[in-house]
């Protein structure tokens, strides 16, 4: 793959190095600290000049902080005669924040900001994994490739669930119901959601049950969880409508706050998450969280982008 160089942000240096590996590149030199006011400093160790960029920077860990980190790299990149900057982000940051929620509302939709700030830096090309909300990708006036994990869940359900025929997808809110179907329809089984009512932000109310889960597997589907406290209540519930056993599998696994005791004191058999998060250190504190490795996934994506070949067929050509 000529003309082409990788840079790894500071959020997730360990699945930068996996899409590397993958790709058989080596990372490229980049120099990144703080001063002592905690202004960032980034240095490129490199000619980038007509180079296609690509820069993996994940919206976790010091959220804000990171951010910067990439805006201030993609610029760097800009500046240096670079052909292409794709920031390469699996989990777009403040992508909770699409919409204002009432009439009258005075809250910001930071997650239109962040877009902004990305072209004005100089991004050419996005490439994130399983938006919040797809119209995310309508705020950019730049390609956005949204890529799903669902290959890789696929694979896991039928590798690591002996009864998955017999198992029913559910999602936590009416939000997913797209996303479940997507994955029922290729499990050829049926699909539940749960219709929740918040009294504020991470905290539930009331949950109701749509769909039949008696005597079967429940794999609970959803995008994100941040507190898990939406899970772990829709857990109960599946337990109590008669599911015999529940799973969970969520591409972000934020777990924040009380969400590791909460996971540990939750009848799950395992909660499944992909790695556009780092979770070592949540997994040494809570046995039931498992990891999907989706460096594939994103290194197919990047090497088909830089060839100019078609991104979509990854999800277009998965087998049933």
């Amino acid at each position: 793959m000529p003309n082409i160089v990788l840079f790894s942000g500071s959020s997730h240096q360990d699945l930068s190095q996996r899409v590397a590996d993958r790709l058989g590149l080596e990372l490229g030199k980049v120099v990144t600290k703080k001063f002592s006011n905690q202004e960032t400093s980034v240095e490129i160790g490199e000619s980038v000049r007509g180079e296609d960029v690509y820069i993996i920077q994940s919206g976790c860990g010091e959220i804000n902080d990171n951010l910067m980190e990439l805006l201030i790299m993609i610029n760097a990149c800009k500046i240096a005669s670079s052909s292409r900057v794709t920031a390469v982000i699996p989990c777009f940051p403040y992508a909770r924040q699409d919409k204002k929620d009432k009439v009258g509302s005075r809250a910001p939709i930071s997650a239109k900001l962040v877009a902004n700030m990305l072209s004005v830096a100089g991004a050419d090309h996005i490439i994130t994994m399983d938006l919040h909300a797809s119209q995310i990708q309508g705020f950019f006036d730049i390609p956005v490739d949204n890529l799903y994990a669902e290959p890789a869940v696929l694979q896991w359900i039928r590798e690591n669930i002996a009864e998955w025929r017999n198992c029913i997808i559910v999602s936590p809110d009416a939000g997913g119901a797209k996303r479940v179907t997507s994955i029922a329809d290729r499990l050829n089984v049926e699909f539940a959601l749960i219709h929740k009512e918040r009294k504020k932000a991470n905290e539930v109310d009331r949950m109701v049950l749509v769909g039949d889960v008696k005597d079967r597997v429940a794999i609970l589907v959803d995008d994100m969880a941040d507190t898990c406290g939406t899970i772990c209540h829709a857990a109960d519930k599946l337990l109590s409508a008669g599911a015999t056993k529940v799973y969970a599998i969520l591409t972000h696994g934020i777990f924040s706050g009380p969400a590791i005791s909460r996971i540990n004191n939750a009848a799950f058999e395992a909660v499944v998450v992909t790695n556009t998060i780092p979770q070592e250190d949540k997994m040494r504190h809570c046995p039931k969280i498992q990891v999907i490795d989706i460096s594939m996934i994103l290194a197919e994506a990047i090497r088909r982008t830089h060839n100019g070949e078609s991104v979509s067929y990854l999800f277009s050509h998965v087998p049933l």
